[in-house]
């Protein structure tokens, strides 16, 4: 008599632990006459949470920013005439909503886990960790790049979730640091572009003290190869003590560049020798965003395209004025924001560009499955993010090739 029914939708993949590469015999790691160890792959962690406004929820599907508008008129009084304030402050709101249950899992035979001399369920919780902190990281990274890109109000229309029109919203116009590849990868270059990007948030009233630059990772160890780059050690005046600069040359560290700490992230790009390329979307028109999108509104969230980018379109001469900082009107032109975010490899930016609302933080379950015969571990998250202040980001941007 059969004790279990025949493969259907309903089996689990079983995580074999004992074969090499996911692949053959199923018993081929375990323990022989030499010692060994379980390799791991090499982990990205998690960053961009910490530079982003941050709200937990207990209930519902979304949270709700309040933006205050600016109340700044001052005049002289008259003695005598009676104070009678006629200014009203405009205010709005953002709204942020919550993504759909992200989770990763894994399946753990009991016969594995019987035969294995090395811990493996420990190593399986924390991969489960590390994938859900890369996606958030990586939507984040989506949203801080679309807040820089926000440069008036028809993109922010576009490009910012129930965007509600408010006529002292503030935006920012980026920086392009390199007029071609090859500059793109000096240091000289690159410090200048942030200085300038520090005095455009600056210039616009943003918080200095929480400022901070998230550097692709690859265009950060650019900075320090004078050789490859055709670049005197002369002019890393950011390691010139004699100036005031820090970090060191020999241990790659480069902790500030004009008082902004510097956070390295593997996921916004990839610098070759001839090109760059962008991780974060597709290069498809309209961008679609790689890897998980949240569920359509038939089955979830309704925040499918959330993450992606709009199509390129064709700018109104008027639309974007506004009352606050200059971003910069498109005009009539064409705007095409797939091509402008494969140009971003560092953005500086406050932690009121971009907002997270948390319903369910980062958790970890595990069940044993009697009619399995072993251990299902699901790690799992809810939240969303969404663009809260676009002029709080300002992207240092190069050619692509």
């Amino acid at each position: 008599m059969a004790l279990q029914g025949a493969s259907n939708a309903l089996d689990a993949a079983a995580q074999r632990s004992g074969q090499t590469n996911a692949d053959g015999d199923v018993r081929n790691l375990y323990l022989k006459l030499y010692a060994g160890e379980v390799m791991t792959a090499f982990q990205t962690k998690n960053i961009m949470m910490n530079y982003c406004r941050v709200r937990s929820i207990k209930k519902g599907k979304s949270a709700q920013f309040i933006m205050t508008g600016k109340y700044r008129a001052a005049e002289y009084h008259t003695p005598g005439n009676e104070i009678m304030p006629d200014v009203v402050a405009k205010n709005a709101e953002r709204v942020v909503s919550v993504d759909d249950l992200l989770i990763a899992a894994q399946f753990i035979p009991n016969i594995d886990e019987a035969m294995q001399h090395f811990d493996i369920r420990s190593v399986y919780t924390q991969e489960s960790g590390y994938a859900l902190a890369k996606a958030a990281d990586q939507n984040i990274l989506r949203m801080a790049v679309k807040a820089a890109l926000t440069t008036n109000k028809e993109r922010a229309s576009k490009m910012i979730q129930d965007y509600d029109s408010w006529d002292e919203e503030d935006f920012t116009a980026n920086v392009a640091f390199a007029a071609n590849f090859a500059n793109s990868k000096k240091a000289a270059y690159f410090m200048e572009g942030l200085i300038e990007a520090k005095r455009v948030l600056e210039s616009a009233g943003a918080p200095l003290e929480d400022l901070v630059c998230v550097m692709a990772t690859d265009q950060y160890y650019s900075l320090f190869k004078t050789v490859s780059n055709s670049e005197a050690v002369s002019a890393l005046t950011m390691f010139n003590r004699d100036v005031g600069g820090g970090g060191s040359i020999k241990d790659i560290d480069l902790p500030t560049i004009a008082g902004i700490p510097v956070v390295r992230t593997p996921h916004l790009g990839t610098l070759g020798a001839s090109a760059w390329t962008g991780s974060l979307w597709t290069t498809a028109d309209p961008a679609i965003s790689t890897g998980q999108a949240p569920l359509a509104n038939t089955a979830g969230s309704g925040r499918a395209a959330h993450y992606n980018l709009p199509a390129a379109y064709t700018a109104a001469t008027a639309s974007g004025s506004n009352t606050g900082a200059v971003g910069g009107l498109d005009g009539t032109s064409a705007v095409n924001l797939e091509d402008e975010s494969l140009k971003v490899r560092a953005l500086v930016m406050h932690k009121d560009a971009v907002a997270t609302v948390k319903l369910m933080d980062l958790s970890v379950e595990s069940e044993y499955q009697i009619e399995r015969q072993g251990t299902l571990i699901v790690s799992r998250y809810a939240m969303g993010h969404n663009v809260l202040r676009p002029a709080m980001a300002v992207a240092l941007t190069a050619p692509a090739a």
